[in-house]
């Protein structure tokens, strides 16, 4: 079995792109929304990701690692390590994360400093558009977790950006992280309108269905939808 921590370094192979800072974050915020919806996911369903949500986030990992790192880096030979084992998709899902957690944590702490960018527009320039794809290929399920992992990563930056506390802490002394919902509450005060507040409540909804496995509660062109809307609203509201 292959390790997915501690990737040497030398084995990473990409073209020669310099980076802007809005590009890394960019780049970041993409793995972290992968990590996201995992973790939201495996929670609320006791480790055992539906095959639907697993192969949705399989795909979008795998296009991530390899539009980050290039084809013939140490990180997507492991990815495709992994998918040629007749593991089960849950499990191959669970390895190819702790892929996209070790690379988010190499960008973070600046062994990369620069990466694999796919010139021509054919391919996924964001993470909404591997939302978009994951509707047209029938992974509605997962496309909703992805696209409501990057609404609330967006809450949390609008809320960085205006000053705004983006955890509380328990009567126990521990610090957690706060619900999207209170950052969309707070975000209200300062940053947008009511109808945008209440939009963002609804979209909520439905990534919660999704993540709860209440598929029935929604339909494809309902998270396309929420898709076009996150896009303007993302646009509206700059992070």
């Amino acid at each position: 079995m292959c390790s997915v921590h501690n990737i040497p370094r030398k084995y990473v192979s990409y073209k020669s792109v310099r980076v802007t800072n809005s590009l890394l974050n960019q780049y970041l915020a993409h793995l972290d929304s992968l990590i996201q919806a995992y973790a939201a996911t495996s929670q609320d369903t006791n480790g055992r990701i539906p095959d639907r949500i697993a192969y949705g986030l399989l795909t979008s990992a795998r296009t991530v690692i390899e539009k980050i790192s290039g084809k013939q880096s140490y990180y997507t030979q492991q990815v495709e390590e992994i998918l040629a084992h007749e593991w089960h998709v849950s499990y191959k899902v669970e390895l190819v994360i702790g892929i996209v957690e070790a690379l988010h944590t190499d960008i973070l702490n600046g062994y990369l400093e620069s990466f694999s960018k796919l010139v021509r527009g054919e391919l996924f320039q964001n993470f909404l558009d591997m939302a978009d794809y994951l509707c047209q290929q029938g992974y509605k399920d997962a496309a909703a977790v992805i696209a409501g992992s990057t609404l609330e990563a967006h809450l949390r930056q609008l809320c960085q950006n205006y000053n705004l506390d983006i955890s509380s802490t328990a009567s126990d002394g521990s610090v957690r992280p706060k619900k999207a919902s209170q950052l969309n509450q707070e975000l209200n005060k300062v940053a947008y309108s009511l109808f945008d507040h209440k939009q963002v409540t609804a979209w909520l909804d439905l990534r919660n269905s999704a993540a709860h496995g209440k598929y029935d509660e929604y339909t494809t062109q309902q998270v396309i939808q929420f898709i076009e809307w996150l896009k303007d609203f993302m646009t509206r509201n700059p992070a």
